[in-house]
């Protein structure tokens, strides 16, 4: 994890009356992670994609609100009920299993799953250069009491690098944590934060659907890395990230995953602290 400051932009502070939106600069801690929550992953492994990214913006005493992103725009189900029928026919699928296997059924009749197993999940060349995406909708609550749905994004100001299957295998297990500590030790590490904003008619429940790339991208302010978190073994068993909006000004929609995943989280985290 890595401890930086998130600046605002005069645009955040129109759309929202959200404290960390106010103020010139608010401290963060950042997590990246891999898929599968399997934790010693190596990064050479396909399934590690998508990346994942967490920040933290520390409001003050014991108060925070969290972002959650990943590296692919949209999730395989829209419910939590959906995922587990998709994790259980996965871990049905093994080798012996026959055709069609669990899995091969399920993403048979579940076209958002199939369309997020077959997206391209290329390994970045470094965890500064992966955009991200907070695939649930949120609001955007103004002074006025207007709301505005809207997404999540994160974009590397290093720029989008990808690494080809052949040159990945030649990487180290744990290249990719290695990597951007040494940048982060040599130079802050920087990236964009955008909202994508809804417009009428949009599907703002449902985190399987894509808005067009033709929605309006809002400039929230800049994320930027500055130093590794000390201890960081403890503190990684300790911090538990929400993926519910906790501050005035932004608020959850009504997509059903978000109540799920901060439950889900909640579990996830004290089971680390307990161990």
């Amino acid at each position: 994890m890595f401890n930086g400051t998130f600046t605002a932009t005069a645009a955040a502070k129109s759309l929202s009356t959200a404290p960390h939106f106010n103020n010139p600069t608010t401290p963060i801690t950042v997590r990246f992670s891999s898929s599968t929550g399997i934790p010693q992953i190596p990064d050479t492994d396909p399934n590690a994609d998508p990346r994942g990214l967490a920040v933290r913006f520390n409001l003050g005493d014991r108060v925070h609100t969290d972002l959650i992103t990943h590296s692919t725009p949209f999730f395989p189900t829209r419910t939590g009920g959906e995922f587990l029928e998709f994790l259980q026919a996965l871990a049905s699928s093994g080798p012996g299993a026959p055709s069609p296997t669990p899995i091969e059924a399920f993403l048979g009749s579940h076209h958002a799953a199939l369309a997020h197993v077959q997206a391209p999940k290329p390994a970045p060349v470094s965890f500064a250069t992966e955009p991200y995406f907070g695939v649930t909708a949120l609001k955007f609550i103004n002074a006025e009491g207007k709301a505005t749905h809207f997404r999540f994004r994160i974009t590397p100001d290093a720029g989008v690098a990808t690494l080809e299957a052949a040159a990945l295998k030649e990487r180290d297990p744990n290249f990719l944590y290695e990597e951007i500590s040494k940048r982060v030790a040599e130079a802050p590490v920087t990236y964009k934060l955008l909202a994508q904003i809804a417009e009428e008619g949009d599907v703002v429940d449902d985190a399987t659907v894509q808005w067009p790339e033709t929605r309006q991208l809002v400039e929230l302010g800049t994320i930027k890395l500055e130093t590794a978190v000390q201890d960081n073994d403890t503190e990684q068993k300790r911090i538990i990230y929400d993926p519910i909006p906790r501050v005035q000004g932004i608020e959850p929609s009504d997509d059903p995953l978000l109540e799920l995943r901060a439950a889900v989280y909640l579990i996830s985290g004290r089971a680390r602290r307990a161990a």
